[in-house]
């Protein structure tokens, strides 16, 4: 079993930048992909960013030249850095990470992003 734990929420004004961190512990050998998915309000849950094991990563076309994802693998971590933030971008920040056939989500952190 691999734990993720998430943290960097909190509420933040339009224009205003977050970082989101994600920890992995437990049993996480060969962890492959990593990413960040989110769910506003009353919306389904959708892709925000990835990033393979090497560094390869993908957007969301809502969130590019804004946010960037970016990992550590010797400790296990994802990060993602948010700038400019906006209103639309208010949700709950999921966490996830791939090993061989299994997938991982951590429990979610709220963004709040006034105006």
């Amino acid at each position: 079993q691999v734990q993720l734990v998430e943290s960097g929420g909190g509420l933040v004004q339009a224009g205003g930048s977050l970082r989101l961190s994600c920890a992995a512990s437990g049993n996480i050998f060969s962890l492959g992909a990593m990413g960040w998915h989110r769910q506003p309000p009353g919306k389904q849950r959708e892709l925000v960013a990835s990033i393979g094991t090497y560094g390869m990563t993908n957007y969301a076309d809502s969130v590019k030249g804004r946010f960037t994802i970016s990992r550590d693998n010797a400790k296990n971590t994802v990060y993602l850095q948010m700038n400019s933030l906006k209103p639309e971008d208010t949700a709950v920040y999921y966490c996830n990470a791939e090993q061989l056939v299994d997938d991982y989500w951590g429990q979610g952190t709220l963004v709040t992003v006034s105006s």
